[in-house]
Formats: structure tokens, sequence, C-alpha cells
């Protein structure tokens, strides 16, 4: 079964829109921030990866009215119980979209911004199985779970903001440190500008897709 280019639609509970490969084997799973939607990041993938593939659900939570991937209780203050439930259903909903796209033998890369990082930073801590690779913009630390995966080989940009207000250079650099005690393979990337993403984050995400290093072991 196939989607129209760029055409939304709903699996396992989550709107998407889909976007074939043609030219480039890898897929990107697109994730936006708060107050996005499923159409907002399809932009930047096509500038990130020209010719990839594009997989961009919609968060199934609405926090006065803006959609997220999981609940928090303030900003920076996250409902535990809901980002690991909704970490699981976002897993579940890649492995139907790779059946259901013809997706199973080529590499998953995750682009998440904001809200979307951290989900897609909580699927390589709870489900590294879903992902070959991530690029993580504007991202904190999720959660620490018990037990680390390993996540040998896994390459993981992290895009942070020396100005950001949202989110302190400190949970940028706690991210890095837990991700490589997980020993997954991290690189990261610090722009001058504040939440918002500059050209040098395009231009960093760009080169770090295209080189060896965003290569799965």
């Amino acid at each position: 079964m196939s989607t129209p280019m760029g055409a939304t639609t709903e699996l396992a509970g989550f709107v998407h829109t889909f976007v074939p490969a043609s030219g480039d084997a890898r897929t990107l799973l697109l994730l936006h921030g708060t107050g996005g939607n499923e159409h907002d990041l399809v932009p930047l993938g096509q500038a990130l990866a020209p010719g990839a593939g594009l997989l961009s659900p919609r968060g199934q939570i609405l926090e006065n009215g803006m959609p997220r991937f999981f609940r928090r209780l303030a900003d920076g203050v996250f409902d535990m119980d809901d980002l690991v439930d909704r970490t699981h259903r976002l897993a579940d909903f890649v492995l139907a979209a790779r059946e259901r796209y013809g997706l199973a033998a080529g590499p998953m890369t995750a682009v998440g911004f904001s809200n979307g990082a951290n989900v897609a930073a909580s699927m390589l801590l709870l489900r590294p199985e879903i992902l070959s690779a991530a690029l993580l913009l504007r991202a904190m630390v999720p959660l620490e779970p018990d037990e680390l995966p390993d996540l040998s080989g896994v390459p993981v940009l992290i895009a942070g903001g020396r100005t950001d207000t949202m989110i302190p250079q400190d949970q940028t650099e706690r991210l890095a440190a837990l991700l490589s005690r997980a020993k997954a393979n991290v690189t990261v990337h610090w722009s001058p500008a504040g939440h918002g993403l500059d050209g040098s984050d395009l231009e960093a995400g760009r080169a770090w897709l295209a080189s060896d290093a965003a290569a799965p072991a």
C-alpha cells in the first residue's frame, strides 16, 4: 500500500505525511517541536538530505491546542509516565510505517527539533532498535533509564544554541555525555543562535548527514 507523495494519512494512531525516497536510501523521521505538525519539518528534511524519504508524524498530545509528542508538567518538567508511554507508541508507529511503506531494509534517521528532539532521544534510550542515527536539534535530557542501552556505533549529532534561554547549555552537554556513556558516536554542534535554528545548524546537519560520521556502523 502506498500514499501519494506528501499526502496526510493516519497509521497506528498517528496522523502523518510520507514522502518516498528519490535517490537516497535513507529515510528521515521528522519530529516537530511544540505547536508544529506533520508538515513543518518537511522543507528542513528536503534541505538536509535531498532525495531521502521523509516520514513525519504529528504529536498526539495537545497543550493549549498545540501538538506535542508527550505531556509536560511545566517548562522543562516532563510527565515521565506519559513520556515513556508515548515513546513506545511512536516507536510502534515507526515499525508499522516501515511495513506499510516498505522501509524495512533502509536506515532510519531521526531529525527532531525541541520536543521532537527530546522524544527522539527518549527513543534512543528506550527503543534503541528503532533508529540507526539521530540529529537532535535543541534537545535536553528526556530521562535517564536505570540501565543504559548499547548504542555502539549509532551516530548522533546534537545541535545546541549558545543563547538558547529554553535549554541551558549544561542540558545539551548532559545529553551528549549520557548518549556517549551508552557508546553512541556523539558529535556536538554549537550555534550562536537561541532556541530557533539558524544557517549554521542547517550547514552542520547537512554536512554530518553526508559524511561517514552519520553512517551506521
